[in-house]
């Protein structure tokens, strides 16, 4: 089983939707796959889910949340099993809550609560190794899908460390530049500081740890806009400085690479879908499986054949990748 994360610090860029549809694209590759929630937005939830099912799960109080398994444990409590909704057969949600927020400050005391070797501290850093794990299993899943908040806190370092694979989605701009920068620094910073907390862990623990591999698998570039099947200067000025920036903070080596089109961390140039965005929106189905009965008819029949061809190449390329 292969766990990767989408992670940007910088929000706005697609990271989301990205998500969505490479998981519904590995249940259409005959993948098991989950896709779990992590972001306390919740909007790969609102994505998966009708909004009459979001009202029975929230208002009634169903108890099928991501919060409702880490709860338990942040108490002291016995872990409860997590609930999976199953999209369809080969493919599961972990669901989003808006108040996971509320745990940041019980997972950055448990941070530093590890370096004296507390038990109870690591069982909740590990909390998302947990329920990866046990997802995972309730469902024979080959690959877990995690979307996470556009931020730098406690919740995403403790995901971070319970994944094997990191891929950044980023815009063709000066702040995802930056975002890169910052990614890198704390990314590495945060795989050292678990290692030596691993190093400090009892030797009475009777539950598995995060391992903290966290391996950089590349980045995306958003929503560019092509023009004559390659993406256009005023794109390219920002696209083509990622892989120096990209290897040099992330990697920690030099690149000479000079496009963005050469690199070999760049998974995908992903277009800007345009007006088949709402529909995949209104429909709750990705794109490429949009329909004409969902609006797509006319010249959007062709888009959506050619976004399901993008999404093929993107989807096989990362499975290449994260083995």
């Amino acid at each position: 089983m292969r766990t990767i994360t989408f992670f940007n610090n910088k929000g706005g860029v697609g990271k989301t939707t990205t998500v969505y549809h490479v998981a519904w694209m590995l249940s259409q590759l005959g993948i098991k796959t989950i896709a779990a929630d992590l972001d306390p937005q919740s909007n790969l939830t609102s994505m998966f889910l009708s909004t009459e099912r979001l009202e029975e799960i929230y208002e009634n109080e169903l108890n099928l949340t991501i919060l409702d398994s880490i709860t338990p444990v942040a108490s002291g409590d016995p872990y409860i099993p997590i609930h999976v909704e199953q999209i369809t057969e080969n493919l599961g949600l972990v669901i989003g809550n808006l108040s996971l927020s509320t745990f940041e400050d019980k997972l950055s005391r448990a941070w530093l609560e590890c370096l004296g070797g507390d038990s109870l501290a690591f069982k909740i850093t590990g909390i998302f190794n947990t329920i990866i794990n046990d997802a995972a299993k309730q469902q024979n899943a080959d690959i877990v899908l995690i979307d996470v908040g556009p931020n730098l806190g406690a919740i995403n370092r403790a995901v971070t460390i319970s994944s094997d694979y990191i891929i950044m989605p980023v815009a063709s701009d000066l702040f995802s530049l930056q975002g890169i920068k910052n990614l890198g620094i704390t990314l590495n910073n945060w795989k050292i500081d678990w290692q030596d907390r691993i190093a400090r862990k009892p030797t009475s623990l009777n539950f598995e740890i995060p391992k903290g591999k966290e391996l950089p698998a590349g980045y995306i570039i958003m929503q560019y806009t092509a023009k004559e099947s390659r993406p256009v200067k005023s794109y390219l000025k920002w696209a083509n400085r990622i892989p120096s920036v990209y290897s040099e903070y992330v990697l920690k080596n030099n690149s000479t690479v000079q496009t963005v089109e050469e690199d070999n961390n760049c998974i995908a140039l992903l277009k800007h879908y345009r007006s088949l965005a709402p529909m995949s929106m209104e429909a709750h189905r990705p794109m490429f499986m949009l329909k004409p009965a969902d609006g797509a008819i006319g010249a959007h029949v062709y888009a959506v054949q050619k976004c399901y061809e993008d999404f093929e190449t993107i989807t096989k390329k990362i499975i290449s990748i994260c083995q």
